[in-house]
């Protein structure tokens, strides 16, 4: 997540791309190119805001002409840098859906009530979305399916709750 619990990571510079200041783009929004229906673009780096003049897929990647980037060397300097939105310019979520940055942090019940542990991250398996729990440090992290119905019982992002039917010894380890 960004720098305060009011931006969104949404994407990184990926790098140069050319010699006139174009930059590469790595998106974390769905798909790909909503990164750029977003503007302006924070930045974790000085110059703090990035406008995007022009942008095209090439080939497998985004690339973009930014206003604050001039050059290749400027481009190759803020490799890396992440770039945020304000929570608060996202659309709102639909009913049964959230962002994933929504259910990182948040606590793992089974429908027992044992704490499977916390929300590390999701990862994308292709036709469904994978919880990602951190346990104990002497634990492995346990992977949930994320599929509301079926594995996932409730999400409820207020009390800051998952429950999930699941048993604490499922795990790949075994």
């Amino acid at each position: 997540m960004g720098e305060s619990a009011d931006r969104v990571e949404i994407g990184r510079l990926n790098g140069a791309w050319g010699a006139a200041g174009w930059v590469k783009i790595y998106s974390l929004t769905q798909p790909p190119e909503n990164i750029f229906e977003y503007q302006p673009w924070r930045t974790s780096v000085s110059p703090g805001f990035l406008h995007v003049r022009q942008w095209r897929r090439q080939g497998p990647r985004l690339v973009a002409q930014v206003e604050e980037i001039d050059t290749r060397d400027r481009a190759e300097e803020l490799q890396g840098a992440a770039l945020f939105i304000e929570r608060s310019d996202l659309p709102r979520a639909g009913e049964d859906s959230w962002y994933w940055h929504d259910l990182i942090g948040l606590a793992v019940f089974n429908r027992e009530g044992q704490h499977l542990g916390q929300v590390k991250g999701l990862l994308d398996a292709g036709v469904h979305d994978v919880l990602e729990i951190r346990r104990g440090a002497a634990q492995p992290d346990l992977l949930v399916p994320f599929v509301p119905g079926h594995f996932v019982d409730e999400v409820d992002t207020a009390a800051r709750r998952i429950t999930v039917d699941w048993q604490p010894d499922w795990t790949d380890a075994d």
